[in-house]
């Protein structure tokens, strides 16, 4: 081996989603929104001043800032954002979790937390869901570093109640806790209303699936002052223009317009209800998700199997081959249109073989 390697810092990398482009395909694997994003997003990029590319954009990007703590009723010095929450969750790992004692997060969850943890050499303890793939709330009472908690919960959709967040801030007042809110738009409740109370939750959520700007990259954090510097002083000793200035503006644009966003958003949901009665009766069985797509499995249809079925068909959807969930695959919820197809393809699927 080259004395070289040595001293680099080997990872394995998290393993997006496919991102095919093929002719007249559904994609249902990523959790993308299949609606467009508000009409005011489009007049933002019509009406910005492409002279303007040539400056720095505003470091505190505080047009977008000061319209998510509009949308929040919280402070200005509440909001800090980023490069999608990828970025923000990367830098408050890097920010928060500095002790010598174990993180804890789930088993089954969003699978860049491991990642992360492994970059920044972050020791980190996994605690098994409940066979109904619910929390054990008792198993983040003891001493750690740190606590990470996506609600709902990816790849399982579940949203766990404020209650059981409650109860786990109140065992870890010592510690920072993460609540990852990337589909809270679609169900549950935020932890947001419990900022006041706890000095050490971050909330963390992202405009890639509610409000359809996975392109453009737009995540952020809610927190009390204290925690909020942090991370900016952690951004700035890092890069001081994560954001840019088409984001910026366009992120603020899309706050605004919050009768489109309550539109998208129900019109997903209630094709999500649509889509749990038909694959319920197809033989289908899946947690009950309040995000938007559905975590299904069969008993005679191996996931495996029926995923690459789809995929021949141009229909993508996502299958885990991982301890516990690859008889599962993960279905995002797209239009109508593309929903019926997909479950007019399973439908005749199951018919075949069972």
């Amino acid at each position: 081996m080259a004395v070289w390697k040595k001293h680099v810092r080997m990872v394995t990398p998290y393993v997006p989603g496919e991102q095919p482009n093929q002719p007249r395909m559904i994609k249902l694997n990523t959790n993308e929104n299949p609606y467009p994003p508000s009409p005011r997003v489009e007049e933002a990029l019509w009406q910005m001043d492409a002279h303007r590319l040539r400056l720095y954009p505003d470091p505190g990007a505080a047009e977008l800032v000061e319209a998510l703590a509009r949308r929040y009723q919280v402070g200005a010095d509440q909001v800090f954002v980023g490069v999608g929450s990828d970025d923000v969750l990367a830098l408050s790992f890097l920010t928060f979790f500095n002790s010598e004692k174990p993180i804890l997060f789930p088993d089954i969850t969003y699978s860049f937390y491991d990642v992360w943890a492994e970059l920044y050499r972050i020791p980190y303890v996994t605690k098994p869901l409940n066979p109904s793939f619910c929390l054990v709330k008792e198993d983040y009472f003891g001493e750690n570093g740190g606590i990470v908690l996506a609600n709902p919960n990816a790849p399982t959709g579940i949203a766990e109640e404020l209650s059981v967040l409650r109860e786990i801030l109140d065992h870890n007042r010592d510690v920072i806790v993460i609540v990852d809110e990337a589909y809270i738009d679609f169900g549950g409740e935020s932890a947001v209303s419990l900022i006041a109370e706890y000095d050490n939750l971050l909330v963390v959520q992202t405009f890639s699936k509610s409000r359809s700007l996975a392109g453009i990259r737009i995540g952020y954090a809610l927190g009390q002052p204290e925690l909020i510097r942090c991370l900016r002083d952690v951004k700035y000793s890092f890069n001081s223009y994560t954001m840019n200035l088409a984001a910026i503006q366009i992120g603020a644009a899309a706050v605004e317009d919050e009768q489109y966003f309550r539109e998208t958003t129900e019109k997903i949901i209630a094709t999500r209800e649509r889509v749990k009665g038909e694959l319920g009766a197809l033989g289908f069985s899946f947690p009950d998700s309040r995000s938007n797509f559905i975590f299904a499995t069969h008993p005679r249809l191996p996931a495996r199997e029926l995923f690459e079925a789809l995929r021949e068909e141009h229909i993508y959807v996502r299958f885990f081959d991982k301890p516990r969930i690859r008889d599962y695959l993960r279905i995002t919820i797209g239009t109508d249109q593309e929903m019926d197809i997909f479950l007019a393809f399973v439908r005749d699927y199951s018919a075949k073989r069972l």
